[in-house]
C-alpha cells in the first residue's frame, strides 16, 4: 500500500533499479578482447594463465587490486539519494 506521494510498488521499484544498475556495472567491468602480455600500469609479464582465464585482461594482479580498491572507494555515491539505507 504506498502512502503519501509513492505510487505502489515504489520500494520493489527501488530494490529492481538497484539490483539492475549493479549488474549493468558488473557487465561493464568484464574484459572482452585480447589479452595484453604486459600490464598497462608498471609494464610487467602478465602470466599465460591469467591471460587465459580472464579474456581481454589488461593488468597485472598487483596493479588490478590497486585499481579495484581505487574503485570501490568511489562506489560510495548513490544517485538516487540514500535509498538503500531507507530499505534496511
Amino acid at each position: 500500500m504506498a502512502s503519501g506521494w509513492a505510487q505502489d510498488g515504489a520500494v520493489q521499484d527501488q530494490i529492481d533499479s538497484t539490483v539492475e544498475d549493479a549488474v549493468q556495472r558488473a557487465r561493464q567491468a568484464i574484459s572482452q578482447g585480447e589479452s595484453a602480455e604486459f600490464c598497462h600500469e608498471c609494464g610487467e609479464a602478465i602470466p599465460e594463465a591469467r591471460r587465459q582465464a580472464l579474456p581481454g585482461v589488461q593488468h597485472c594482479i598487483a596493479c588490478q587490486t590497486t585499481l579495484d580498491k581505487k574503485q570501490q572507494a568511489n562506489a560510495g555515491y548513490n544517485r538516487r539519494g540514500s535509498k538503500d539505507s531507507q530499505l534496511r
